[in-house]
């Protein structure tokens, strides 16, 4: 198969980073990204930049309606986002997001010929939802090969998760010596329209906590 590759482009810091990291590695990077009924638009505003910068073959933003089932505090508004640390699987998190957004790019890999699909699940410094750990990547991945026309006919189809095992601090510095900006990023659950972020929610904390760690200055446009 050939060297294209669809990386799911949600337009925080992780994917940004997996971007920077299947270009590194010589793919020719489609990226993908949904409108899905989440809270801002501003992370997708976020999306096109980075994909401009990293030239992308191209660059898909799919509509869903995930709002239209709800039952997370991204989709459905009349369920607060958290600004105080939780146990358990947050609120935030969206049911099956990472299960439906996977499948669609397993399509578009399939019609493009493209043996690698890249994600940035972290199963280290993340929120707790059940779809970043690798038990679910390898599932999904088997389940790849054993339900396409290419898997079938001998051409494996990879989900390259790069991030899975890196703390905040280590994919930051690894975004940086790949060039990435991360003021272009957004990661908050609640930006303001011009993609500021709030500085309290799960996102927000885990990303200044890492840029702490990683010794280097925070790059995010806060709020405040």
């Amino acid at each position: 198969m050939s060297k294209n590759a669809v990386v799911l482009l949600s337009g925080g810091m992780d994917s940004a980073t997996v971007l920077a990291m299947a270009t590194a590695a010589g793919h020719r990077c489609h990226a993908l990204s949904f409108r899905y009924g989440q809270r801002h638009s501003a992370e997708l505003d976020a999306a096109q930049r980075i994909a401009r910068q990293f030239a992308v073959e191209q660059h898909r933003i799919i509509d869903l309606d995930l709002a239209g089932i709800g039952g997370s505090a991204l989709t459905d508004s009349r369920i607060d986002v958290p600004e105080t640390p939780a146990d358990g699987v947050p609120v935030t998190y969206v049911p099956a997001r990472n299960t439906v957004f996977l499948s669609i790019a397993l399509a578009w890999a399939e019609v493009l010929g493209a043996a690698d699909i890249y994600i940035g699940v972290n199963a280290v410094d993340f929120s707790g939802y059940p779809d970043c750990r690798p038990g679910f990547i390898e599932a999904f991945e088997t389940m790849a090969n054993l339900a396409t026309k290419a898997g079938v006919e001998g051409q494996s189809i990879r989900i390259n998760t790069p991030l899975i095992q890196l703390s905040k601090a280590e994919i930051i510095r690894q975004g940086i010596a790949l060039g990435i900006d991360y003021r272009d990023t957004v990661s908050c659950y609640q930006a303001n329209a011009e993609g500021r972020a709030c500085g309290k929610c799960d996102a927000c904390r885990l990303r200044r906590a890492g840029f702490e760690a990683a010794g280097v200055a925070d790059a995010t446009c806060y709020v405040e």
